[in-house]
């Protein structure tokens, strides 16, 4: 007669089973969390606008769907003739809507559709050109703001001067990134004027695809340099 295993020993063996078996369930526990975690963090982290979170500061969605939204052969294109006295010649006064430099009719007399060479930019056949890319092409209807002038002639003789362009550069260290001299006002998108062929050349960046650019470049908001009260001694 076999003797039967008393109570004891069976306690001891399921005890000898579980230190061994728990440390490999824990093990794979960890393994499995830790890849869904990674996962997520990639799904987060993803190039596209359509997976990050864009409700940071300074409308900064407008930076992401303005860089998805431009065609790859404006952003690759390397060529511009642009020039800085070209560009304030087309603006009455440094940041006032630039006029219209081209007929508003092709040779069929329909009328062109602004944004359908002005959101996204591209070359234009028909002028031999890169068109710019507006900044705001959720504005649709242009020549509210955007004139084509009729004649260069004065209604009247004024003493209207403009005002001096902003100066470039104003680092505060040499090598620091530049702090953005205009307003962000309907120019939220610093892709439209800084990038691409149709450009500036002088004002032209070479790195878009960091995305925010106003994590490095922010506004001024301050003209004097800043002091602090002296302290009464009592």
């Amino acid at each position: 007669m076999m003797e039967k295993p008393k109570p004891a020993k069976l306690f001891f063996l399921f005890a000898g089973i579980c230190v061994i078996a728990i440390p490999f369930i824990i093990f794979s526990a960890l393994s499995l969390s830790s890849q869904e975690m990674g996962s997520q963090e990639i799904k987060s982290h993803g190039t596209s606008s359509q997976t990050q979170n864009l409700n940071f500061d300074h409308n900064g969605r407008v930076v992401f769907t303005g860089y998805d939204d431009t065609t790859a052969d404006y952003m690759e294109g390397n060529s511009t003739s642009r020039t800085l006295n070209y560009y304030y010649s087309l603006r009455q006064y440094p940041g006032s809507p630039p006029y219209i430099v081209h007929t508003l009719e092709d040779e069929k007399g329909r009328t062109y559709e602004c944004l359908s060479c002005h959101a996204r930019g591209g070359f234009t056949q028909s002028m031999n050109r890169f068109t710019p890319v507006t900044p705001h092409p959720e504005q649709t209807y242009c020549r509210q703001c955007h004139v084509k002038p009729v004649t260069e002639k004065l209604f009247k003789e004024t003493d209207w001067a403009s005002i001096m362009p902003p100066r470039l550069g104003r680092s505060a260290l040499p090598g620091s990134p530049p702090p953005i001299a205009h307003e962000l006002q309907m120019r939220e998108n610093c892709i439209a004027c800084h990038v691409g062929p149709g450009a500036v050349a002088v004002i032209r960046v070479e790195h878009p695809m960091r995305g925010n650019c106003r994590q490095c470049h922010l506004p001024m908001v301050a003209t004097d340099v800043f002091k602090r009260a002296p302290q009464s001694k009592e």
